[in-house]
């Protein structure tokens, strides 16, 4: 007997298979699939390595004090509790605003995509991550990173 679980239906014309989807964005479902804490930190790892190997990334980079200690934490907790894991950011940091965080900083859309060029390397490095995941992140992450631009 054959499985048509995975075909499209009767009346679906596209031809693609179904597929369990994840529900990414409900609670910690989120960090559980990057990982934890533990793979988010691999991802904001990856993430600097592309922002100081990049060519692309050499204005953003620049934006950076030479020791990335600091931005690489400060970014990791606001990742885990962005992806549904304990909100630390605040009792760590203080409140974030992120337009006023960035504002110092001339960012426009160039600096806004090689940020994302940068993010969008570091997921791909994560061999874990399914590819359903990578994209919910970059599509989410796309908003907080346009409310960063302060010029156009």
């Amino acid at each position: 007997m054959t499985n048509n679980s995975e075909l499209p239906e009767a009346d679906d014309f596209s031809g693609v298979k179904k597929r369990e989807v994840p529900e990414f964005g409900q609670g910690n479902s989120t960090l559980i699939a990057a990982g934890g804490e533990a793979g988010v930190q691999q991802l904001v790892a990856d993430f600097y390595y592309y922002m100081d190997n990049e060519p692309e990334a050499a204005t953003i980079r620049a934006m950076h004090s030479d020791d990335l200690t600091q931005s690489q934490q400060k970014l990791t907790t606001f990742l885990v509790g962005w992806m549904g894991g304990e909100d630390r950011y605040v009792e760590r940091y203080g409140r974030m605003n992120l337009a006023s965080a960035h504002r110092h900083l001339d960012i426009g859309y160039t600096e806004k995509q090689a940020w994302l060029a940068c993010m969008q390397k570091a997921l791909d490095a994560q061999p874990s991550y399914d590819e359903l995941l990578k994209r919910f992140i970059m599509v989410r992450l796309s908003f907080p990173a346009e409310m960063c631009r302060n010029r156009n």
